[in-house]
């Protein structure tokens, strides 16, 4: 019990400052954001956006999958989303192994093989990113007045630049 110790008084300290009780959940700048798991990466700030402001879906490499696009259609439909931003980043672990070598590594960490598991791997992000976006305009319960852009994040400079 005691591993989450310091995480827990952590929270304590932010509910005794907790200003957003009773918040609707909506999604008030009208955003959604599909992006990767990276630490380095703080969807909010980066956008100027603020609590309360936008829907984010993380996962490894920022991809479009299944779960992001059932995420995605609730947003438009349920959540006030009408823009959709779809943003992997540089320096991505996803994006800089083969899915051999990652395989490899989780084999050794773990002892067992791994090469049943696909990791998804991105062996060209610029490609998966029109990939992704395309995936997005063409859902069938997405509305195409939805705006939808693809963007790769800079974890060194902190910029976005728009690919799609």
């Amino acid at each position: 019990m005691g591993n989450f110790d310091d995480l827990l008084k952590a929270n304590r300290d932010f509910a005794d400052q907790f200003k957003f009780s009773g918040f609707d959940g909506k999604a008030h700048a009208g955003v959604a954001i599909v992006t990767c798991m990276d630490s380095r990466i703080d969807p909010l700030k980066m956008l100027g956006l603020k609590y309360g402001d936008a829907k984010i879906f993380r996962n490894p490499g920022g991809r479009v999958t299944e779960a992001a696009l059932e995420a995605l259609v609730l947003g438009v439909h349920l959540l006030n989303v009408d823009r959709i931003l779809v943003i992997p980043h540089t320096r991505c672990a996803m994006a800089s192994s083969s899915e051999a070598e990652i395989q490899a590594k989780i084999g050794e960490a773990t002892g067992q093989d791994v090469s049943w598991h696909r990791f998804h791997v991105i062996e060209d992000q610029k490609i998966a990113l029109a990939d992704d976006v395309r995936k997005v305009r063409s859902h069938p319960l997405i509305p195409e007045a939805i705006e939808v852009g693809g963007f790769i994040y800079d974890v060194d400079t902190g910029l976005l630049t728009q690919q799609v």
